[in-house]
């Protein structure tokens, strides 16, 4: 909670999440689509946040991750500048990936990377040993970035490597897709009717709800 997830999605989609300085500013997810450029695209998702003891019940528990199952990517984003003094950054960012394997082992081990955020509360000459003290206490990650989602400083970076690797998981499943009708087609057989389940690029769904939450916004009672 309050590592700037609402702010993060603000910056780089569509979505008009509520932002504010306290904890659980987010109830529901928030949908906001991505457009990197004209002809590319893709949904980002933003979840309440989660702490220490959700599969307990704490804070709101597990009861959004089901929204995150149908995703590729995983964004874990950190405040390396809290405000409370006693806080851990690297405790708490590990409380987190527990509480995934708590949850579901398949989503614990999706592709996850740590967005870093919050470095321009970091005096400019602390932050890379900030950012150095903290992925060394952390441990080994796939990637991180360091941003700043209230000025947007890094968020580019962020959401064209997403866009990269979208991209090439979308061009191996149209080989496998497209190797499978040639094995097919030797043996006479009908071809394999492809899925869009097994990457799914569509938006249609997502801009109808991206719509609903925007309506959402701008009318609270409804």
């Amino acid at each position: 909670p309050n590592a700037g997830k609402s702010t993060f999605i603000r910056a780089v989609s569509s979505a008009k999440p509520k932002v504010a300085d306290y904890p659980f500013t987010t109830l529901a997810p928030n949908l906001g689509v991505v457009r990197t450029s004209e002809n590319r695209s893709f949904v980002i998702a933003d979840i309440p946040g989660l702490i220490e003891g959700a599969a307990d019940g704490a804070g709101l528990g597990h009861q959004f991750l089901r929204h995150l199952q149908r995703t590729h990517i995983l964004l874990h984003i950190v405040d390396l500048a809290p405000f409370d003094p006693e806080a851990d950054p690297v405790h708490d960012a590990h409380a987190i990936v527990e509480e995934l394997h708590k949850y579901d082992e398949e989503l614990a081990n999706k592709r996850r990377w740590l967005v870093l955020n919050k470095l321009d509360l970091i005096p400019e000459e602390e932050r890379e040993a900030r950012v150095a003290a903290f992925l060394e206490g952390y441990g080994p990650v796939e990637r991180h970035f360091e941003v700043s989602a209230i000025s947007r400083a890094g968020c580019q970076e962020v959401v064209f490597a997403i866009q990269d690797i979208l991209d090439e998981e979308k061009a191996i499943a149209q080989a496998a897709a497209d190797a499978a009708a040639a094995a097919a087609a030797e043996r006479g057989e009908a071809a394999p009717e492809s899925s869009d389940d097994d990457y799914d690029t569509r938006h249609e769904d997502y801009d109808d709800e991206d719509d609903e939450q925007e309506d959402r916004d701008e009318n609270p009672n409804q």
